[in-house]
């Protein structure tokens, strides 16, 4: 899988993507990672790439041209058909089944936009899918970029060091009748540290009963912290 950047700021990119899954998967080749400067495509002598918006207000303004030959330019670099996307909070919130479904494209271009926002005529050409990773707004769409990397990374086979630790997670788990739920507590040694005791069950050996206090705990997890989850309809 190919995965391209585009940001006005790339150096808030290139230590992330070189740690931890993200960067063994990049290492192995189960990842291409290509982060690009939108300033290499300006025509302006100055690299200007954003200008005070019309009709007044805050902040600057993303401009059509450098962003639009930027993604043109890049995609020209792979023959892999890319499915472009913009960081955006008001774009579709992303969740894990859309994160699954992402997984599986074999090209994405990440727009990550910057200060006030981007020219509307330069998104309405592209058409990228608009994707928000929460209810709150950030300086721009480098985070955003990372969080959906990582996430997407973790999902490709070899990535993680046992192939079911994806599928265990929080969201993937699912109940009988397909609500999603919050993974179980985890414990590792010592038995007992601070006078707290791992629970009996975990260590009695018996698989269909750690099977069963497991579903139990992500049931009632999942109604004490995220009940929202049993009443949400799926994307």
């Amino acid at each position: 899988m190919r995965i391209d950047i585009l940001t006005l700021f790339p150096d808030m990119l290139t230590g992330p993507l070189d740690a931890s899954i993200v960067g063994r998967a990049r290492e192995s080749g189960l990842l291409e990672v290509h982060v690009h400067d939108i300033r290499d495509w300006t025509r302006d002598k100055h690299n200007k790439v954003d200008d005070r918006p019309f009709g007044g207000g805050p902040g600057m303004v993303m401009m059509c041209q450098p962003l639009h030959d930027a993604v043109l330019a890049v995609e020209d670099k792979d023959p892999r058909r890319t499915h472009r996307m913009l960081l955006s909070p008001q774009g579709r919130r992303l969740t894990q089944d859309h994160v699954e479904s992402l997984a599986r494209q074999e090209r994405l271009l990440l727009i990550a936009g910057h200060y006030e926002g981007i020219d509307e005529r330069v998104i309405d050409a592209l058409e990228p899918e608009e994707v928000s990773i929460g209810d709150y707004v950030l300086s721009g769409g480098e985070l955003p970029a990372l969080v959906l990397v990582d996430t997407i990374a973790r999902l490709l086979p070899g990535a993680l060091g046992h192939d079911d630790s994806a599928a265990e997670d929080s969201f993937s788990i699912t109940d009988d009748d397909g609500t999603p739920l919050l993974d179980t507590p985890h414990y590792t040694r010592p038995r007992v540290w601070d006078n707290r005791e791992v629970p009996e069950v975990l260590l009695s050996g018996d698989h269909g009963a750690i099977a069963t206090w497991r579903r139990e705990q992500q049931r009632q997890r999942t109604q004490q912290r995220r009940p929202d989850l049993r009443e949400d309809p799926k994307d």
